[in-house]
């Protein structure tokens, strides 16, 4: 019984990720050609992010509504709180995408897994073991070799970078924080804060695009096939955003961002199959050691699991041979009752 709920949460954790893995990618596929200059040209992020929001506050409102999800108490004031944080990391993340070269930008994202690995020690008193450092740092600098290419930094796009990755980090620890203070599942979680996310984006969405950009979402041509890429793009960030919030509750921000840049050597596969992109022995080896680093990851986060699970307590559960012997001799001298039948048996 206990080895099929293993192999059942287990297959749960695969099914977890492979969502956000596949919702992701599309994602991503799907916005490089809404975005691009070969494709739609649809340069408005910010705003998009505010569409992909309102459609996953409306699934959550339909799921509330008919039942199928339930809705419990969370403080107003810790949504809009986490809605602003999140805010924050979405255009803090256009603005350094902007301001900095690509190659800095890869960096400042990279820096995202050590810097959660802080903060968690830091807000919950975590720690890590030296395997897992050790993995984590494989990962960087795998998906560094594959990614980075020219580094240049100024002021502006240092401040946006920094600003960036702490919003980032502190959203995404806040997550399973949030899940874990009250009780509340991944989606329930995103169910009440999409709508203000929602609500925020599209207002402000448009004037950070428009700093960003120099145009106004009003002055686009909207054609059949960029309303068909912004829907497909809506419904695939429902499942990416769902799935974002079931891998940090199931698992942690740590372990989302490490197996999350699998997505990247995805995303550079893709993009040779698909988009004609170049791929070089650079990416390629950048890609294995990535991969490599992921395994061994797993296999020491596993490995720290066995060794907290050893050095736990047994507790009560396990009775000591002097128990046992006087739970026999009470036992001789007492009426054992069958509360649901109202029966009493002499032993």
């Amino acid at each position: 019984m206990e080895s099929e709920k293993k192999q059942s949460s287990s297959v749960s954790d695969v099914g977890a990720w492979g969502m956000n893995i596949v919702s992701s990618v599309g994602i991503i596929m799907a916005n490089k050609q809404l975005m691009s200059s070969s494709g739609f040209g649809f340069s408005f992020a910010t705003t998009l992010t505010g569409f992909h929001f309102a459609l996953t506050a409306l699934v959550g409102m339909v799921s509330n509504a008919t039942g199928l999800s339930a809705s419990k108490h969370i403080p107003l004031w810790e949504l809009l709180w986490f809605s602003l944080v999140a805010n924050v990391s979405i255009a803090a993340m256009n603005f350094s995408l902007m301001l900095n070269s690509v190659g800095f930008y890869q960096i400042s994202k990279l820096s995202m897994i050590p810097v959660v690995c802080v903060m968690e020690w830091i807000l919950h008193s975590k720690h890590y073991s030296r395997e897992v450092k050790a993995s984590v740092m494989v990962v960087v600098v795998g998906v560094g070799i594959c990614t980075v290419t020219d580094v240049k930094v100024n002021a502006k796009g240092f401040i946006c970078a920094c600003t960036a990755v702490f919003s980032t980090s502190l959203q995404q620890i806040s997550i399973g924080s949030l899940q874990k203070k009250y009780s509340v599942g991944s989606f329930e979680l995103l169910s009440k804060t999409a709508p203000i996310q929602a609500l925020s984006l599209l207002i402000f969405g448009p004037f950070v695009d428009y700093f960003l950009s120099g145009k106004f979402i009003t002055t686009y041509q909207m054609t059949y096939g960029a309303i068909f890429c912004i829907l497909l793009s809506c419904a695939l960030a429902v499942f990416c955003n769902i799935s974002q919030y079931l891998c940090i509750g199931r698992f942690s921000a740590t372990s989302f961002q490490v197996l999350g840049h699998m997505k990247t050597v995805c995303v550079l596969t893709l993009g040779w199959l698909l988009f004609d992109s170049e791929m070089t022995f650079k990416n390629i080896s950048g890609m294995v050691v990535a991969v490599v680093g992921m395994v061994i990851y797993s296999w020491a986060v596993d490995l720290e699991k066995q060794r907290n699970a050893k050095s736990t307590p047994q507790g009560k559960n396990s009775m000591t041979e002097d128990e046992i012997k006087l739970l026999k001799e009470g036992v001789e001298h007492i009426d054992l009752k069958d509360v649901e039948l109202g029966e009493t048996t002499k032993v």
